[in-house]
């Protein structure tokens, strides 16, 4: 008899407890319908702003942050709702009076009445109102899926990184080909690579500012100067070293001619920013050009094999640095003819006199284009002077530079047009005023 007491009691408890636990159930969700969606709402618009305006991010963590968030919504959505929650004796109250039981089950609960028989189905007056509670619920899923999977676009500014000035890009590329051959001196390699680190390390809206263009601009001159003059020192150097290995016969005059030529174009490879690497310039500095007899001819070939290369690699950057493809006149000055102004032994410009003919190169101005059918031209020649128009031509004469060579001394009042030495005046004579100012205000 007390089993079957027990097993009456156990049934009314249980049934009690689940009643319990579903009315509690619906109190919390109640109370967490309004805040889901405006907190679901309030979150969609969240992620797209970080999607659209923000870094990117993994959708990982954007998954993990809305999991977080409706998890301390809920937990306090529930702290709220624990105010109206029922106990398991109240819900013995709601199902006997659900159930029409006449206090069967509180009187048993209370000791004074035996347990009722279990009825099915129990019920406590109570049902599921699935429209109002799966609206809520499917609204916030949908807003939270859109905001994680809508397609957004970034902004036209942030679309993507701005282009650089395409002038960095060059330099960079330029700075990168001579790294890779290896003809140049690292120390400016490095040097010029700070400065255009220097010039990426401000503000992308100050890129294209008059300041920073007018320093790009200073840098790629005098970068492109730096290319040309040791492309044209180099040249200048293996033409005196060839001529010196074919002039043996010519005399001491000549040799030191040569020898003195060979010296100055080794001064002004050691005097600029851009040096050979310190291998090549140690053996030109090694090189004897007053007593060939040291070196061997195989030694000798390969000291100029590795200044052709070093040249090549220059005439390449001058190219590829958009400055011009070479000045004609230093071509002339240089004597040499050819794709890099190192000519085959035997070959180029002659030096000039009365029994060798003329000094200069021919084709020094490039292939002659093909001639148009417009007849022989004829060129008239002015007889008299007093109605020569500007362009006619007067004279032809092969003459030397006048080099004042008297020394000169300090000057009175304080004259400040004094020149600088070495480096320094390669650094000045590159750049006019306007762009010293530019790169001064720059890099102080």
């Amino acid at each position: 008899m007390a089993t079957v007491s027990n097993s009456h009691r156990e049934h009314w408890l249980h049934q009690a407890a689940k009643t319990a636990r579903r009315l509690n159930t619906a109190w919390w969700l109640e109370t967490l319908s309004a805040p889901l969606v405006i907190i679901s709402t309030l979150g969609a618009c969240t992620l797209l702003l970080i999607r659209r305006n923000g870094p990117p991010v993994d959708g990982i963590w954007l998954a993990g942050g809305i999991a977080l968030g409706l998890a301390l919504v809920a937990t306090i959505c529930w702290l709220v709702a624990r105010r109206k929650f029922e106990s398991r004796d109240e819900a013995l109250v709601r199902l006997e009076a659900s159930m029409l039981l006449r206090n069967a089950l509180s009187a048993a609960k209370a000791g004074v009445a035996p347990w009722p028989a279990p009825i099915e189905p129990s019920h406590a007056g109570v049902r599921w109102n699935w429209p109002r509670l799966a609206v809520p619920t499917l609204g916030a899923l949908v807003l939270l899926l859109a905001g994680l999977f809508l397609p957004v676009s970034k902004p036209a500014s942030q679309q993507a990184n701005p282009d650089e000035p395409l002038a960095w890009k060059s330099l960079e590329s330029s700075l990168d080909a001579l790294a890779k051959d290896a003809v140049v001196d690292e120390q400016y390699l490095e040097e010029t690579r700070k400065k255009l680190d220097e010039m990426r390390a401000q503000p992308e809206e100050e890129w294209f500012s008059h300041t920073s263009l007018e320093a790009t601009d200073s840098l790629k001159k005098s970068h492109q100067g730096e290319i040309e003059r040791m492309e044209r020192e180099l040249g200048r150097a293996d033409k005196a070293m060839g001529d010196l290995q074919t002039a043996k016969a010519g005399g001491p005059v000549e040799q030191a001619r040569l020898a003195n030529e060979f010296d100055r174009a080794l001064q002004g490879l050691q005097n600029g920013a851009m040096k050979p690497n310190p291998e090549l310039l140690k053996q030109l500095q090694a090189f004897d050009a007053k007593n060939l007899g040291k070196l061997s001819p195989e030694q000798m070939q390969q000291l100029r094999e590795g200044m052709k290369k070093a040249c090549q690699s220059m005439k390449g950057q001058c190219q590829n640095c958009g400055g011009n493809e070479g000045d004609w006149a230093d071509q002339l000055l240089a004597g040499e003819s050819g794709e890099n102004g190192l000519g085959k032994e035997g070959e180029g410009a002659g030096k000039g006199g009365v029994d060798r003919g003329p000094g200069h190169s021919p084709g020094v101005l490039g292939k002659e284009s093909e001639k148009t059918e417009t007849g022989a031209l004829t060129g008239l020649e002015a007889k008299d002077l007093s109605r020569a128009t500007p362009g006619d031509l007067l004279e032809l004469q092969d003459g030397e530079h006048q080099i004042d060579q008297a020394a000169t001394g300090p000057k009175a009042g304080g004259d400040t047009d004094a020149t600088g030495q070495g480096g320094d005046r390669v650094w000045k004579d590159s750049l006019d005023p306007a762009e010293q100012r530019a790169m001064k205000r720059f890099f102080e």
